[in-house]
């Protein structure tokens, strides 16, 4: 299995994010679970990459070239895709990835998850999304979701379909346990 992380390009201010997620990358090597992620050195996006490939696993980054070295492109990864855009990186993780998960970021990993979520909604994929989160990070997330759902703009059935943990096990037993629903024009 292969997990894409979607995260930040920064640590975050508390401590904990870092810790998590180191917590996350070893227990996914342990279990033989490869990363895809964004194939950068900084940020939360450098913390996971290094915490797996420590503990013995593989890590696939997908980079476009604008970012390459903005963001300094990891230079031990088991493999370096470089992509032309942000829309072929997207496009090359998704490919690559059996599930997908939000670690806390920003802007650019929420439009990454809510992309490949829509995705599944539309029927494009039927493989599993989470938010990891760390200390309550996606619990506005996830009130604004309601609020869509009570004014009519999200079914049920698509907000069911988020993972929604905070534990390395706990992700890994969601994935396994996940059915997608029914696609939303079919």
């Amino acid at each position: 299995m292969k997990v894409a992380i979607y995260c930040g390009s920064a640590e975050g201010k508390s401590p904990d994010y870092v810790n998590c997620v180191k917590a996350l990358g070893r227990h996914l090597a342990e279990q033989g679970v490869g990363v895809v992620y964004g194939g950068g050195n900084v940020g939360l996006m450098g913390v996971i990459a290094n915490a797996v490939l420590q503990a013995g696993g593989k890590v696939i980054g997908v980079i476009p070239q604008h970012l390459k070295s903005k963001e300094i492109a990891h230079p031990s990864l088991t493999e370096l895709h470089i992509v032309a855009n942000m829309h072929e990186r997207k496009a090359k993780m998704s490919e690559l990835a059996d599930a997908f998960v939000a670690l806390p970021g920003g802007v650019g990993t929420l439009e990454e998850m809510f992309e490949i979520w829509t995705w599944g909604q539309l029927g494009l994929h039927d493989k599993p999304c989470a938010f990891y989160n760390i200390n309550g990070f996606y619990d506005p997330l996830f009130t604004m979701v309601e609020s869509m759902q009570q004014a009519g703009f999200v079914k049920q059935s698509y907000i069911d379909m988020i993972i929604k943990v905070n534990s390395p096990e706990a992700l890994l037993s969601a994935f396994q346990a996940y059915r997608a629903p029914q696609p939303k024009w079919s």
